[in-house]
């Protein structure tokens, strides 16, 4: 059945609406949402605070005087670790980026690499025959998208290797401050008795010993080479102790089993969504694998979406709609704890 001009262009109208509509909804619903789930956020806390009767009795044995010091340097302590976790969520820079991957090389170095690959991939799709724009396509992922991918997947490798033997370093310390060894001690052995990337980073905070740096700061510093939840746990720690005393070994040690509960969490979400993850891949590469099947059985069949203009219209709007649901999908299956 044949259908008229007018009719097509409403068909047409229709589904670059919903395409539209479906990016806007992927791409703006998480800024939206974002106020209310740190409204929530912030009722649970207040009411955790309200339900703690254990804090308030134990501050009730103290003089009015060390409770009202110790609240103000918890007070401070928290104040800094909440400006480091402000200042992570600001946009990586490419320099940020390449100390966080652990990478050895400059910036001149990494340009140097890029620019290699944007010539080769040009020169490959040029020597293809294939067009200006494909050719052009190609220099730009090989000049700037490769090689931020490969930093950002050895980032990602250098953290979760770093988040899993934590806990060990963590119970290391533990260990040698119950034998009798001093904070500095301790963090020389995990400095020089663990591998990469424990050992090297912890190996900066002794180093920075040396020079007047102090354990905070260097704790600090280690937190802009590596951006976690996990460091900035353990600089809270360190720091309010310094500041208001306590049994160090015994936080360090609670800290190791949080930190265990945590990636123990983090795995158990992991395959919990690892069947969303997989329907989500198969449904992405399905259009995909199906018009590359129909391309090699009959190459004229999907001929009229490339060499027609209503095709090459309706190519856009797909690949807007796939976007939006891959985006939608991503979103859905990504978990933060």
């Amino acid at each position: 059945m044949n259908l008229d001009s007018n009719l097509q262009q409403l068909i047409v109208l229709a589904m670059i609406g919903l395409a539209v509509g479906g990016f806007v909804l992927a791409v703006f619903l998480p800024v939206f949402s974002q106020g209310r789930s740190e409204e929530r956020l912030k009722n649970v806390v207040d009411n955790r605070r309200q339900g703690s009767g254990y804090a308030q009795s134990a501050a009730g044995r103290l003089p009015e005087a060390s409770r009202e010091n110790r609240r103000k340097q918890v007070q401070q302590s928290l104040k800094l670790a909440a400006a480091r976790e402000k200042g992570r969520k600001k946009r990586i820079t490419l320099r940020m980026l390449i100390a966080q991957s652990g990478a050895e090389i400059s910036l001149w170095t990494f340009w140097l690499y890029s620019a290699v690959l944007g010539v080769v991939g040009t020169a490959i799709a040029y020597l293809a025959g294939l067009p200006w724009y494909i050719y052009a396509l190609c220099g730009f992922v090989g000049f700037l998208g490769l090689p931020r991918w490969v930093l950002g997947n050895r980032r990602k490798r250098r953290q979760e290797k770093f988040l899993s033997e934590l806990p060990d370093a963590l119970d290391i310390m533990v260990r040698g401050l119950r034998s009798g060894l001093p904070l500095s001690d301790a963090l020389k052995v995990i400095a020089s008795e663990t591998p990469p990337p424990i050992g090297p980073e912890f190996n900066e905070v002794v180093e920075g010993q040396r020079v007047g740096i102090t354990i905070d700061q260097g704790l600090e510093r280690m937190f802009e080479r590596l951006p976690l939840q996990e460091v900035n746990f353990l600089a809270i720690v360190l720091a309010i102790q310094s500041k208001t005393g306590g049994n160090l070994t015994e936080a360090l040690s609670n800290l190791a089993k949080v930190l265990r509960d945590r990636r123990k969490m983090k795995n158990k979400i992991r395959a919990v969504s690892q069947e969303a993850k997989s329907s989500a891949t198969i449904m992405a590469s399905l259009p995909f694998v199906l018009a590359g099947g129909f391309y090699l059985l009959n190459p004229e069949y999907l001929a009229p979406l490339f060499n027609t203009q209503v095709g090459n219209i309706l190519l856009g709007i797909c690949a807007i709609m796939m976007l939006s649901g891959i985006l939608v999908m991503r979103k859905m299956i990504n978990f933060e704890i």
